[in-house]
């Protein structure tokens, strides 16, 4: 389940001299470029950079949430993008018990402390988003659910600021649509407060116009929705495109941009992102990944195909498709790859190789009518 509630923490930050913020403007003095800097460095993939920046504001701040929030978050991004491993399940769970217990401490003394109810909030709030990644649905509703009664609270002491818009579209949007997209999460949130599809859509465009620090991210949830869920691929392209452009490092953003031209049929531009893409995998940038490289090869060896050059078309679809399924979300790409190298020995009229690929499609998991497909073409042998 792709949902990202990446720095919602930047709605913390505000400019209102009311006294219940007094502190956040203390911190914006003389933390807010360290901020800047770190945000930078974490969407850009550039890790210890980040870390310094943020054991600096810890450093300023030892009582306050802000620094071990932003610690957590590039253990946030570091689960996303090594998605082969758990390694950093408990450091990132660690350090958001952390922000929660600091919280908390403040909170007893001050219970609308606007800093402390915004951290617990966004501590929360991706402390949900791990959980439903790991499939922990309970868990997951109930962190979403107080993560956002938290941040309606925050939006009463502060209700002009189009930061805060970030936490509440996020949530408006995806208490409607997880469901209607998982149906097994529909039962849980019968006990939460009911979400409304077009005001977060209009929530979240309004901080990515207007917020001054959630902006971006306010995109990054925006690109997931208008790809996954809402399915406009010509918005999506522009959002992929001004995230990537703004953060080349991040395989994220560029996964996204490659997978939007394919759906959209730009052959001769996705083949480029996606050679591109594989370009990086054997230098081995950060999240350039073998799930990423796997997907590359799929997806040039695709246009090869379309382009009737069949014999490098093969070759790549048998390097996509060494290895057994590697999880749920790769096995439509192996279903298709055992399709296709079927469909070029069947062009090339090596019967008996076709045959045993479709043979091999009917023992894997059904995808997009992938058995009945297998079926006809052991039976009549595939034509371009």
């Amino acid at each position: 389940m792709k949902i990202s509630y990446f720095f919602i923490f930047l709605i913390l930050i505000l400019t209102n001299s009311n006294s219940a913020l007094s502190q956040w403007v203390i911190l914006k003095h003389d933390a807010d470029s360290l901020v800047r800097a770190g945000t930078y460095h974490i969407y850009n993939v550039e890790f210890d950079k980040a870390e310094d920046c943020f054991r600096q504001v810890q450093q300023m701040y030892p009582g306050h949430p802000a620094g071990y929030f932003l610690d957590a978050m590039v253990y946030w991004w570091k689960i996303t993008l090594h998605r082969d491993t758990k390694k950093y399940d408990s450091p990132f769970e660690e350090r958001i018990e952390k922000v929660i217990r600091i919280s908390d401490k403040i909170l007893d003394t001050n219970s609308s402390d606007l800093g402390a109810l915004f951290f617990k909030a966004g501590a929360m709030g991706y402390r949900a988003r791990h959980y439903a990644q790991r499939e922990s649905w309970v868990k997951a509703a109930s962190d979403g659910a107080a993560a956002y009664s938290l941040m309606v609270e925050c939006q009463k002491l502060a209700p002009a600021n189009h930061d805060i818009m970030l936490g509440t579209g996020i949530y408006n949007y995806f208490a409607v649509a997880i469901p209607e997209k998982f149906p097994l999460v529909k039962p849980l949130m019968t006990f939460f407060p009911r979400g409304d599809k077009q005001l977060g859509i209009y929530q979240l465009r309004a901080a990515s116009r207007k917020a001054r620090y959630a902006a971006i991210e306010a995109r990054v949830v925006m690109l997931q929705i208008y790809s996954t869920f809402e399915k406009d691929n010509d918005i999506a392209q522009a959002i992929a495109r001004e995230l990537f452009d703004a953060y080349p490092n991040n395989p994220y953003f560029h996964r996204y941009l490659a997978r939007i031209l394919v759906r959209k049929g730009e052959q001769e531009l996705y083949e480029k992102e996606w050679r591109d893409i594989l370009n990086k995998c054997m230098d081995k940038k950060v999240g350039y990944d073998h799930f990423t490289a796997r997907e590359a090869m799929y997806y040039v060896g695709l246009s090869l195909m379309r382009n009737r050059n069949y014999d490098s078309a093969l070759r790549y679809f048998l390097k996509a498709g060494e290895g057994a399924v590697i999880d749920d979300e790769d096995s439509g790409f192996t279903v298709n790859v055992n399709l296709f190298i079927g469909n070029i020995y069947d062009i090339k009229n090596k019967r008996s190789d076709a045959k045993k690929y479709y043979t091999k499609v009917l023992k894997l998991k059904e995808f997009d009518n992938s058995h009945t497909k297998a079926k006809v073409y052991l039976e009549r042998p595939y034509k371009n």
